[in-house]
């Protein structure tokens, strides 16, 4: 070995060992930040599970620690959505209160506002519309709030949505509009309230 190479060889050692710590520090805060989004992740699959149920108070302690009041699941369905679907009503106040968007979309173009309807929630669908859901919002299948609530006879709810601005000649993607639903299936009452709407 030459004097140049002795001289060099615990430089190169020195770098090598720091470099090795810069490595395992990364590594450290990777794996770091993987196990905090873990626990994110869990927390907010356990507040879409708790909003589903109408666990008002684990949802209240979740959002507390944390979990993030609009996360979504693979199919982008949110924890009030759940809670829509659920008729929780306590609990889709608590989350609206703390902030969840009541305009979020799934992947099919549906929102708490177009749940709402398809359960039948006359109280969720009121308190939905006041803290700002659009009744013109459309499911990938172009139904809107009012189409879904005339299919099914929810004459109060159609009501409603005709009240805040709900437009009754709207069309769905195979250009049937409410009246056509209701009339369809039937629903002598909710059609009288289209026609004179």
């Amino acid at each position: 070995m030459t004097v140049t190479q002795q001289q060099t060889a615990p430089r190169r050692c020195r770098m090598r060992a720091r470099n090795f710590s810069i490595l395992l520090g990364l590594l450290a805060i990777i794996l770091g930040v993987s196990a905090a989004a873990a626990a994110a992740s869990d927390a907010n699959k356990e507040l879409r599970l708790a909003a589903s149920i109408g666990d008002t108070e684990a949802v209240g302690k979740l959002l507390d620690a944390g979990a993030d009041v609009n996360a979504a699941n693979e199919f982008d369905k949110t924890a009030l959505m759940m809670a829509v679907e659920g008729d929780n009503l306590d609990t889709v106040a608590l989350l609206l209160a703390r902030g969840a968007n009541v305009n979020s979309r799934t992947v099919a173009s549906c929102t708490a506002l177009t749940f709402a309807a398809e359960n039948g929630h006359i109280g969720i669908t009121a308190l939905l519309i006041e803290r700002g859901a659009n009744v013109h919002d459309r499911t990938r299948a172009g139904w809107d709030a009012l189409m879904i609530a005339s299919r099914y006879g929810i004459t109060e709810m159609v009501e409603q949505l005709l009240y805040r601005g709900a437009d009754p000649k709207a069309a769905d993607k195979d250009g049937r509009t409410s009246m056509m639903q209701a009339a369809e299936r039937g629903h002598a009452k909710t059609v009288e309230l289209l026609i004179n709407a």
